[in-house]
């Protein structure tokens, strides 16, 4: 009996051998591996350079009200290999055309017994591997809801993580670095913040992007590509063994998905590298994306702008009108007989002020926030109807600040914030667009402050997925850009709407205003890794006075905050700070005002997550370049070549760089600017302050 057992099971173990796929990338650099194991449960498996990046690892999915789950007692159907290589022009981006090269493995499981089919498609390219689960249209298979995703990434060793708690409402975390054995024991201080909306799940959930780096010098991103008709994925940790497994955010039934066959997943994604720069570089997330979905995108303008906002963030000015009112009601209030509170920000006076600042310095755009009714109690009572999105204050003249914006070549940009209120916003989304559209605004900032509404969903449910999308799509059908803030964090979907030209999604330069639990110096040289993989932020740099109104102060350098806009990549820019603080550092301001925001070529000089980065970007269409180094809380001595400029050719290069005696605590606002003479042979060694960095414009020299 003994022996015909053992011959059992070494059957099953080569008919698991036998069922082994293996897939390369096309440099042949990365390897991935699929298998049944003995209870046709499917696992695969990847290495970088003969290197472990997941050891075998579980796929499948735990069903709800099924008598079985899509987990195991598969066998396969059918296996489809394929090859793919094109380069596709983005309408904006980093670089002005991407390169879509990868192999292609696609396999079809059979589920014994229930005669249920799920398709596995993984895409190996050079820089990483995405995969997502398809279900083809079936008998068997109609309508299921998934109690949770069992996707597992197992990590080869206790990887040092840059990471932010798993949590359904927001990603406005400091990030804290750690070995993954010691999550569990930073969970508490890495939760503790002043976010209104919060929900976390587990002592050691985590959230994607995460980056990672191993003892053994791997660079490991795990992210997800299209989220679209699905919950966002977190990431849950088995500390002891070092596996991730994937967790949905549920929806008010306590449910983590809808799906109705056919449908698929989002991709998960696993960028993988030796050198961080090529994390940085990686465009893998763009290219599982769909193609640009609308014809005509001549209306998609990157922007740079200014606006009525941080003067509100920091106590200067208020969104709301009166002070008067306890409580409003849309409709009902009669903000005419109201006694203004003296504080409103949105005034006409004081946006033509801006718009004549915008226009004098050669900005695009100028946002303003509380221009509408409802501020007085817009947050914190679960209300429905909150904002009607186009009734403005009686000291905001709507049509006449758009003439007198668009006579001075300036765009007005609109903001709608929604409270949390879903359902509101579907209800006047179609009359605040055209409103827009009538008065020549073009684009929108949308913001999901506080709990979701309905009761009981959060932000990145599927339910609250599918409004984002919904208004994007919507956006488009108007010819308006969405700059969409505390919304699910980005996958990449800016391929297939590059409408929607920026989002918030992380901790962005409000935080420096809010006192205590300020953004860390080394802040922004993680979240070119980790937030940045999705697409582009609009994290509101330059901000000149660190001493903020309300007593709190930002923990930058002027040269660390000129450099953001090279180093964090956005279509749309804002220059933050308050008009008279430009005008006192003017000869700094020049930087902003020449910084470009859209790109033909961008190359990664230095980097290390937690420390610096350090990037070169070319201006699209021109022969100009623009450089940016920030740094973390250590003071170091940056080492670059100009070898990515043109052979033969001369150029001129502006160095806004620290004081040798500049901190970002101590000494913020000292910093110096020399010009130099440089060629693609030139080499800089550059001196970065804790909380520092610079910021170089190059310019050719033309010959006369």
């Amino acid at each position: 009996m003994k022996h015909s057992r053992s011959i059992l099971i070494a059957f099953l173990f080569v008919l698991q051998i036998l069922s082994a796929q293996k897939l390369q990338s096309p440099n042949q650099k990365l390897q991935m591996e699929f298998s049944l194991q003995s209870d046709g449960t499917p696992i695969y498996s990847l290495t970088y350079k003969g290197k472990v990046v997941i050891k075998p690892s579980k796929l499948g999915f735990q069903l709800k009200n099924d008598a079985k789950s899509l987990l195991n007692d598969f066998t396969i159907l059918g296996t489809k290999t394929s090859r793919f290589d094109e380069t596709w022009k983005p309408v904006w981006g980093e670089v002005n055309s991407i390169r879509n090269h990868y192999n292609e493995l696609a396999i079809t499981l059979n589920q014994n017994g229930t005669d249920r089919q799920m398709l596995i498609r993984f895409r190996l390219f050079d820089d990483g591997l995405g995969f997502r689960y398809e279900f083809p249209q079936q008998k068997n298979l109609v309508y299921f809801t998934i109690k949770e995703e069992r996707t597992q990434f197992a990590m080869n060793g206790d990887h040092t993580a840059y990471w932010i708690p798993g949590d359904y409402d927001t990603q406005e975390y400091n990030y804290t670095t750690s070995k993954l054995s010691e999550i569990r024991a930073f969970m508490e201080k890495a939760y503790t913040t002043g976010n209104v909306s919060q929900t976390s799940f587990s002592p050691t959930g985590v959230q994607t992007s995460l980056m990672m780096k191993s003892d053994d010098g791997l660079y490991i991103n795990l992210h997800e590509a299209a989220l679209i008709n699905y919950s966002c994925m977190h990431l849950n940790l088995d500390d002891k063994n070092f596996v991730f497994e994937s967790w949905l955010t549920p929806d008010s039934n306590k449910d983590k998905g809808n799906m109705q066959v056919p449908c698929h997943s989002p991709w998960r994604t696993i960028i993988v590298s030796d050198d961080a720069r090529a994390i940085l570089a990686s465009k893998m997330t763009l290219n599982l994306n769909d193609p640009c979905e609308i014809e005509d995108t001549s209306w998609i303008k990157p922007t740079k702008y200014v606006g009525v906002w941080w003067e509100m963030i920091s106590g200067k000015s208020s969104w709301s009108y009166t002070d008067e009112f306890p409580a409003v009601q849309l409709g009902v209030t009669d903000f005419s007989k109201a006694k203004p509170n003296g504080k409103h920000g949105a005034t006409t006076t004081n946006v033509k002020r801006y718009i004549d600042f915008a226009a004098k310095n050669g900005f695009d755009a100028v946002l303003v926030e509380g221009w509408n009714e409802g501020w007085e109690d817009w947050f914190g009572h679960a209300k429905d109807y909150v904002f009607d999105f186009v009734t403005p204050y009686p000291d905001f003249d709507l049509k006449g600040l758009n003439d007198y914006a668009h006579s001075k070549g300036i765009k007005l940009i609109m903001h709608h914030e929604t409270s949390g209120s879903i359902r509101n916003y579907e209800r006047y989304m179609d009359a605040a667009y055209k409103l827009m559209k009538e008065y020549g605004y073009d684009a929108v900032k949308s913001g999901y402050v506080g709990n979701i509404i309905p009761i009981g969903e959060t932000h990145y449910s599927q339910w609250t997925n599918n409004h984002y999308q919904y208004a994007i799509e919507k956006a488009a059908d108007y010819k308006i850009m969405v700059n969409a803030h505390e919304a699910v964090r980005p996958t990449g979907i800016c391929r297939t709407y590059p409408n929607l030209i920026g989002n918030e999604s992380a901790r962005g330069t409000e935080y420096q205003a809010f006192g205590g639990d300020r953004n860390k110096p080394n802040h922004v040289t993680i979240l070119p890794f980790t937030r940045l993989i999705g697409g582009p932020m609009d994290y509101t740099p330059g901000i000149f006075e660190m001493d903020v109104t309300n007593g709190s102060h930002v923990n930058a350098t002027i040269a660390n905050q000129l450099a953001l806009y090279v180093t964090m990549y956005s279509p749309l820019q804002m220059a933050a700070d308050f008009p008279e603080n430009y005008e006192k550092f003017s000869d700094a301001f020049q930087f902003i005002k020449d910084v470009a925001v859209d790109w033909d070529e961008s190359k990664y000089l230095e980097a290390e997550p937690g420390q610096y980065i350090t990037v070169a970007r070319k201006a699209k269409g021109t022969d100009n370049w623009f450089v940016g180094n920030v740094n973390g809380e250590t003071a170091r001595t940056s080492t670059i070549t100009f070898d990515f400029l043109e052979k033969g050719k001369k150029y001129e290069a502006t160095i806004y760089s620290d004081s040798s005696d500049a901190n970002y605590l101590t000494n913020p606002q000292a910093y110096t600017i020399r010009k130099m003479k440089i060629t693609n042979k030139t080499k800089l060694s550059q001196f970065s302050a804790p909380g520092g960095g610079y910021a170089i414009s190059i310019i050719e020299k033309k010959k006369k």
